[in-house]
């Protein structure tokens, strides 16, 4: 995955691009071990998710959603992360802003699996309304285990950090660990502008398909302003 399109371009949906984020990676039988052992917990949190946004959203899953608009919100281009702290994975990432690749309409996410990718077109760390979508990679066959390898462990009250490029910081709570088919994620819920604030974090997960190289699932953990 490579550099993001220009602002001004119209790109597919934001969601329907985060949910292809590790559409390259192989888990070579290395790892398979490491891989059960970081299998998702069972989902937590989903009526609290529902009550962070300011009206109910259409579900829009699979391939049939819109062409829309990727520019960013008209207020400016907003506030970008430098870097993310997950203490309780023991977890300190590089951010990088990340777009939509305009050939694939799927989000650019980082190569380097130790780094993962702000969703540059939705809104930034210091937002008072929206999602804050963060996604990175699970695992590669070159590299291994990536940042968001054990993002599934991720409990209620566990707290996330992000650092702006001048020092300044934002911590979250963990409020939900939910998992989706790729195809069935409510892709609104979790890439809207409104609602109350609150950060997004995206990995795949479930199950790893061998014969086509992908996971089925994508993990979905939200966190609120602390």
């Amino acid at each position: 995955m490579t550099g993001g399109p220009d602002s001004g371009a119209p790109h597919r949906d934001r969601g329907r691009a985060a949910l292809a984020l590790a559409t390259g990676v192989v888990l070579l039988s290395l790892f398979g071990i490491a891989a059960c052992r970081a299998r998702t917990a069972p989902d937590v949190g989903g009526p609290t998710v529902s009550a962070l946004q300011s009206a109910p959203a259409p579900t829009t899953t699979g391939p049939g959603v819109p062409v829309s608009d990727g520019r960013p919100p008209a207020a400016g281009v907003p506030d970008s992360p430098s870097s993310l702290r997950i203490p309780a994975l023991g977890i300190t990432a590089t951010v990088t802003a990340v777009g939509v690749n305009a050939a694939t309409g799927e989000l650019d996410v980082p190569p380097s699996v130790d780094r993962v990718g702000w969703y540059r077109y939705g809104p930034g760390m210091t937002a008072d309304a929206g999602s804050i979508v963060i996604a990175g990679h699970v695992d590669s066959a070159e590299q291994g285990p990536g940042a968001f390898f054990r993002l599934g462990k991720l409990r209620p009250g566990d707290s996330v950090t992000l650092t702006g490029p001048r020092g300044g910081t934002r911590t979250f709570e963990v409020v939900a660990r939910e998992r989706y088919a790729k195809t069935a994620v409510p892709l609104d819920r979790y890439f809207a502008r409104d609602g109350r604030p609150r950060l997004t974090l995206i990995t795949c997960g479930g199950p790893f398909d061998r014969r086509i190289g992908h996971y089925r699932d994508n993990v979905v953990v939200t966190a609120t302003p602390g």
